[in-house]
């Protein structure tokens, strides 16, 4: 814009008067740079450490290209922290991972089919076959619901004699196996009494040389996924054995185990035998079977799915789409226990955590779990490489590690069995984009990451270097507000842990990244009732005036903070945190972030406790570097849109500035405000210029705007002194520009002129 022009009528009035004070604070912008594919520290120039007089403080104010990323990962990050805070009020389960109620439910066949069960042997003589009661049997068929791939599993069982299910628990793998042997038998068998047993000892039947007892018979073996010595032993060739041995015998034999590795995995590359899958199987028709029978009527069908909605069993099964869940859904209504709080127990996203965390112990499948929670909503790339940048660290920590390389990880081969309760959701119908990694319930994220601050002891100092490394992903803000966020959630078990742990050390980097961070992360754990206490007491502690670079540095960090939901929640208190940080040593360094702090809660709803503030601080009118400071923090919230704007009437490229759009709501506060800028330099220059914005920019052609800046322009001019001949001196120089004339100020003029 371009500045006044002629000479101003009341250019003496005792409140025209330059002051000489200094400008703004100066926040740098980052310089992203790559090393190995890790961004860099963003620091900020030096003078950004020590004093920043008025020019330097104004002309950074002004910038919009060396705050933008800034200003979006702020805005990002506030979003994220709100989301965070609303979930966590709702749950009912109060996320205690101190406090679990774990369980320790294993699925057995005949009372005793457990993994690995029964005495260990070497040989063929050691085996234990023990027959599965035909009632046991009969119980488990009668329920049973097929997966996808089940007739298919089926023919290949028949063919082959011998099938491995290479599954993970709670899949109805056992459950599966049974059904197959058992209708395998009766048909191949007609005629001859057939027999299911479960093998206790499955090293002795998967080694050289064993042979079954009898003929006509089935047999069923889970295999641990730590049982090394048999693992090796399944690989093409002793199946081919094994097979044979069976098809000799008339018998058929279904191992269960984990997902396939090593010689099993190139064997099921290269084999009928192994099957990585059960296919899909909706867990509600488990629950109506087992629970209504073959062929329920209507009725009963709609009277349980009204009891599965009100007890929130149905999003229990749509998180949880597993065959043991719906197991306990089904045994809970058959033995009419309380529902609700059975499901309230099954989704406590802490005591499902704990379950994962023991069965999932090796890195790759942590660093994943962590990076998902950390990125949540992000695209399976980014989420995948955060993720393997954690595992390279992890795996050259554990240096004796026998963890695969990094180089040949692919987490998408192990995300079906190693992590169930992801989704990774493809792009909408008609819509561009990546797939997006998230948790199937949206609670499971905090406890994900609480769970592994708290008990995984080794990770914790590389998981604070790994978000540190997130929050100089260039200009990723998406990624960058994420990580700061989950730094928040990290610091929720002990804040005054993650004080001297990461939040200090970041509040004061030289690194606005780290400062956001460290912004946005204490604005999360102040969500937290019982830590809001501790959150503000630190901020008054970082505002409070100092002399060293790493003070002005924790002052900014202060500012930020306030500017997002923990200000929302106390704006007075926020307010006097700005006031601390903009009076800091008549030091102008922190008019930036005081700026945008109040931007960002004017947009949340804040602006009367803004704009009071601003009058409080500017009352004495007079040459003080405070007065000049709150009217340029004025002047830019002035101009800058708030969210929910809108056009207001014209069709516009741009929403309208919050404060314009809501003008006569905040009618009292802006006439004073805009009268005490415009009445004195240098603020003066800067008012003038904006005013024109407000005029000329927004009012040409907007008749809702032009109503709402009347009143305003001409209550301004009404006051004593040299406001009315400044106002007419101004709107007749913009309506006569030759440049650009404006209607607006020429009516806004009309309007003026007619006063008494």
């Amino acid at each position: 814009m371009t500045g006044s022009t002629g000479t101003e009528p009341g250019a003496s009035d005792e409140r025209d008067r330059g002051d000489g004070a200094p400008g703004p604070g100066a926040e740098g912008a980052p310089k992203a740079a790559s090393d190995a594919g890790l961004a860099t520290e963003a620091t900020e120039p030096a003078s950004g450490d020590g004093p920043v007089d008025e020019a330097d403080a104004l002309r950074l104010l002004t910038s919009s290209s060396e705050d933008a990323a800034e200003r979006a990962e702020a805005a990002r990050a506030a979003a994220l922290a709100e989301l965070i805070t609303e979930r966590l009020q709702k749950d009912v389960s109060g996320l205690s991972i101190g406090t679990l109620a774990l369980f320790h439910d294993t699925v057995s066949f005949g009372g005793g089919f457990t993994v690995g069960g029964g005495p260990r042997g070497s040989g063929p003589s050691a085996v234990q076959c023990v027959p599965i009661e035909v009632e046991q049997q009969d119980a488990h068929i009668a329920d049973f619901v097929p997966p996808a791939h089940y007739a298919a599993m089926l023919e290949s069982l028949r063919a082959s004699r011998l099938l491995i299910i290479a599954v993970p628990p709670g899949t109805g793998r056992e459950a599966c196996a049974v059904n197959l042997l058992a209708e395998a038998l009766a048909e191949d068998g007609a005629g001859t009494e057939t027999t299911c047993h479960r093998v206790t000892d499955p090293v002795a039947v998967l080694s050289p040389g064993w042979k079954p007892h009898r003929k006509y018979a089935g047999f069923v073996t889970a295999l641990e996924e730590t049982d090394t010595e048999a693992t090796r032993a399944l690989d093409l060739n002793q199946l081919t054995s094994t097979a044979a041995t069976l098809k000799a015998t008339d018998c058929f034999m279904v191992v269960v185990t984990g997902p396939p590795r090593g010689a099993l995995a190139k064997a099921a590359d290269r084999s009928s035998y192994v099957w990585r899958e059960l296919g899909a199987l909706d867990p509600y028709r488990i629950v109506e079977r087992r629970v209504l029978g073959a062929s329920p009527d209507e009725s009963a069908i709609e009277e349980l799915q009204r009891v599965l909605t009100s007890s929130g069993a149905r999003d229990l099964l749509r998180e949880q789409a597993q065959p043991d869940i719906a197991a306990r859904v089904s045994s809970a209504l058959r033995a009419g226990r309380d529902l609700a709080a059975e499901v309230a127990r099954m989704r406590d996203p802490s005591n499902q955590v704990h379950q994962w965390f023991v069965r999932h112990d090796n890195p790759a499948a942590v660093c994943f779990a962590l990076a998902a929670a950390v990125l949540e909503g992000s695209g399976y790339l980014t989420v995948a490489d955060a993720a393997w940048k954690l595992y390279a660290a992890v795996a050259t920590d554990l240096a004796a590690s026998p963890a695969p390389s990094p180089i040949a990880l692919r987490f998408s081969d192990r995300l079906a069995h190693e992590q169930p309760w992801i989704v990774v959701d493809p792009p909408a119908v008609g819509k561009g984009g990546p797939p997006q990694v998230r948790f199937r319930s949206p609670l499971l994220r905090q406890a994900v990451l609480t769970y592994a601050w708290t008990s995984l002891d080794g990770y914790r100092g590389l998981v604070v270097d790994w978000l540190r490394q997130l929050l100089f992903r260039g200009r990723d803000t998406e990624v960058r507000a994420k990580a700061a966020v989950a730094a928040g959630v990290l610091a929720w078990s002990d804040p005054q842990h993650a004080l001297h742990r990461y939040l200090r050390s970041w509040a004061g980097s030289q690194s606005w990244p780290l400062r956001q961070g460290a912004a946005t992360a204490l604005s999360v754990v102040a969500g937290r009732p019982e830590h809001s206490a501790w959150a503000w007491d630190l901020l008054d502690e970082w505002v409070a005036p100092g002399s060293s670079a790493a003070d002005r540095r924790l002052a900014k960090t202060a500012a930020t903070a306030v500017g997002g939901l923990l200000g929302r929640q106390d704006p007075r208190r926020a307010m006097d945190v700005l006031r601390t940080a903009l009076g800091w040593r008549d030091d102008w360094a922190n008019l930036l972030p005081v700026a945008w702090s109040a931007v960002h809660l004017i947009d949340q709803g804040c602006g009367r406790d803004v704009l009071s503030a601003f009058l409080q601080w500017s009352a004495p009118q007079d040459r003080s570097p405070m007065v000049s400071k709150t009217l340029s923090a004025f002047l830019f919230t002035a101009l800058q849109p708030g969210s929910d704007t809108g056009a207001s009437g014209a069709r516009r490229s741009e929403p309208l500035p919050y404060l314009l759009a809501r003008c006569s709501h905040f009618q009292p506060q802006l006439e004073e405000l805009w009268a005490r800028s415009l009445a004195r330099r240098p603020v003066q220059d800067r008012a003038l210029e904006a005013l024109r914005t407000w005029v000329t920019t927004y009012g040409n052609g907007d008749r809702d705007v032009l109503a709402s800046l009347r009143p305003l322009v001409t209550g301004i001019a009404r006051r004593p002194g040299k406001h009315r001949d400044r106002i007419d001196y101004y709107l007749g120089q913009w309506a006569a520009a030759p440049d650009r004339p404006s209607p607006a100020a020429a009516e806004l003029l009309h309007a003026v002129r007619r006063l008494p």
